[in-house]
């Protein structure tokens, strides 16, 4: 973070480059880089192998359960280099959650997905440093005759790092389901099941549209997913471990939780039988979430023509 934030102040120490558009207005010009402070407020959701549609799962919008979408907010700072390419620095909050219980209407068809019976709940905060490119300055750029569009498309990549954890409720009470090791993580029976951790590393993709109300605000419309690298954002993933092993190493309601979490299928079906081995989740896809936002932002670096 220290190394980010001397970054962009070294972006704001510039001031004697060439811009393309030195005039914005007939009240302001322009410096080389202007920056800008800003926030929004939109929708959080997310794509897990929890929930989804009916059938046997499938990629994207067309496993998306929109009665999950909760409030995300942000604030974000950022510095623009002649309108083409902007270094933004956010800070976002927001929600995810998934059940299998919205498949009860057409549970015949999810091959045992809405009787897995599993849920999660869990709070987001996402730091990202991404770089927006403006394509319609880039392409006006050489064009003297032309005044820089104020409604401009624009496309978003970097690289975020963010905090989860996961949760269910039993009984009426919260519970963490990242300790409980509901598939084996961590056990020396399942090497190669290690303990994921609840802060990570995601890959933000995005696309959006930014205007310019003034010469000092603008509000953008914007869609970010975020690509993770782990498959465990809803503490699911591979196949049901024997349940057997958690004496081995959990005790007292730790062990409680872990037996009664790690496989939910008897709250719907008491006589059901889980074998070891059988598909808890689906490992050849990892998790992701995406925010649907709009922005208004405050820029400053301009400087006010003098009569």
């Amino acid at each position: 973070m220290k190394k980010i934030i001397f970054f962009l102040m070294i972006i704001i120490s510039v001031k004697n480059a060439n811009a393309q558009y030195y005039f914005y207005d007939n009240n302001y010009y322009d410096n080389p880089v202007i920056f800008e402070l800003g926030a929004s407020v939109g929708a959080m959701n997310c794509l897990t192998d929890i929930g989804g549609n009916k059938g046997i799962g499938k990629n994207l919008v067309k496993d998306i359960n929109l009665g999950n979408t909760y409030l995300a907010e942000s604030i974000y700072l950022s510095a623009t280099y002649q309108y083409m390419f902007a270094l933004r620095l956010e800070a976002t909050f927001g929600q995810v959650s998934a059940d299998d219980k919205v498949l009860a209407k057409v549970a015949p068809s999810t091959l045992g997905r809405y009787e897995r019976n599993l849920n999660f709940k869990s709070k987001i905060t996402d730091f990202m440093l991404g770089l927006e490119i403006h394509p319609l300055y880039i392409f006006n750029n050489n064009k003297e005759d032309k005044d820089p569009p104020i409604c401009s498309p624009y496309v978003l990549a970097g690289v975020g790092f963010f905090s989860f954890n996961p949760q269910t409720t039993l009984a009426g009470k919260t519970v963490d389901l990242q300790p409980l090791s509901t598939e084996g993580q961590g056990f020396a029976e399942y090497p190669n099941r290690k303990p994921y951790k609840l802060t990570q590393v995601n890959f933000p993709l995005g696309v959006g549209i930014k205007y310019d109300l003034s010469s000092t605000l603008n509000v953008k419309a914007e869609f970010v997913y975020r690509k993770l690298t782990t498959d465990y954002l809803d503490d699911l993933s591979t196949e049901y471990i024997d349940p057997t092993l958690y004496a081995n190493y959990f005790t007292g309601a730790k062990l409680t939780n872990a037996l009664l979490l790690n496989d939910r299928q008897y709250e719907l079906t008491p006589s059901h039988i889980t074998n070891v081995g059988d598909g808890r989740g689906n490992a050849k896809n990892n998790d992701g979430y995406f925010t649907l936002n709009l922005k208004i932002g405050y820029t400053f670096g301009r400087e006010k023509i003098r009569r």
